[in-house]
């Protein structure tokens, strides 16, 4: 008998409970994955607190990596024993196993740890959208990273590096600024109350950065958009701190000409080709040795704390379940 973590109502982790679960028998051109480790995002925090709603009950996570144990017809070209990882929908990785469409498996070589693609997958996939898809991220750009410790902060600043950036990143303490900084980032900016806009002018000789990733939301939005230069960019990713108020456009333009994305990595990973492409781009980053920071391993019956752990901003680095 295996264990699932079912999420019986939106609100708190109090709403997901342990559950006894059997293995299920893959249907056509479907793979049943057994989790080796499955990461925690704050997109699954989202989901439970009812930001983006799934029907209930569900199990919640979107990204995993095991091992192949049964295949359904048509499945070809994956065989049982096969190393696999995945991101994206359908939800459901909070699981000892589930079943995939073998459209959402990634092979991985026996030089990538299951454990770092576990981790790294959703928040490589998402650094990929970010930094070819939103803003061709080079080595003449400076950009801005929010949370520069955190799972995702780790993995950007790291990709960023790898493009030849300059890396400005913000943290809420300098224990988590060392941690930025020996990922890679030029600069840190520390503190919840520090005056961002004014650093950053001080680091960029007052011409702001290019582009800037805010996935902090609440009233840092505004202040993100202070930071960025003539037609720079800000990608608005995710609202850890709260809602985002209403943006004004008087904010974007004319006098700053700036651009707001609010791109969505479900969204990017749902097409296929996209997927595929920049899968295969992110394996090979991963065996250069640019992928996410492991910060914390949990089972998965605690999963619950792993998700308040994730959302009251104890944590850096990337969170896994183990089952």
């Amino acid at each position: 008998m295996d264990l699932m973590v079912r999420m019986k109502g939106v609100g708190g982790v109090d709403q997901l409970e342990v559950a006894a679960c059997e293995p299920q028998s893959p249907g056509p051109d479907e793979v049943r994955i057994r989790h080796e480790a499955i990461g925690v995002n704050f997109i699954d925090i989202y989901h439970r607190t009812g930001l983006y709603p799934v029907p209930l009950p569900a199990v919640l996570g979107v990204e995993g990596a095991g091992t192949v144990e049964a295949v359904g017809a048509g499945v070809a070209d994956i065989a049982i024993g096969d190393r696999i990882a995945y991101a994206g929908a359908p939800v459901g990785a909070y699981a000892a196993t589930r079943l995939l469409p073998r459209t959402r498996v990634i092979r991985l070589p026996d030089d990538i740890s299951l454990r770092v693609a576990a981790a790294s997958m959703l928040k490589g996939l998402t650094a990929h959208m970010l930094l070819t898809r939103t803003y061709p991220v080079s080595a003449e750009s400076i950009i801005l990273i929010h949370a520069a410790a955190g799972g995702l902060g780790v993995m950007l600043v790291r990709c960023a590096k790898h493009l030849g950036a300059t890396v400005i990143g913000t943290t809420g303490s300098a224990e988590k600024a060392h941690i930025a900084k020996m990922h890679g980032a030029d600069h840190v900016i520390v503190g919840r109350d520090a005056d961002i806009v004014s650093e950053v002018a001080a680091l960029t000789g007052g011409h702001g950065v290019d582009f800037a990733i805010d996935g902090i939301g609440g009233g840092m939005l505004s202040k993100t958009l202070a930071c960025v230069r003539p037609f720079g960019t800000v990608a608005s990713i995710g609202q850890a701190a709260g809602p985002i108020p209403p943006i004004d456009a008087d904010q974007l333009g004319p006098r700053r000409s700036l651009s707001l994305a609010r791109p969505s990595i479900m969204t990017y990973s749902a097409d296929l080709n996209t997927y595929s492409v920049a899968s295969r781009a992110l394996v090979k980053a991963m065996q250069a040795g640019v992928a996410a920071e492991i910060g914390g391993e949990y089972l998965l019956s605690e999963a619950a704390t792993a998700q308040a752990d994730l959302e009251s901003g104890r944590t850096s680095g990337s969170l896994l379940l183990i089952p």
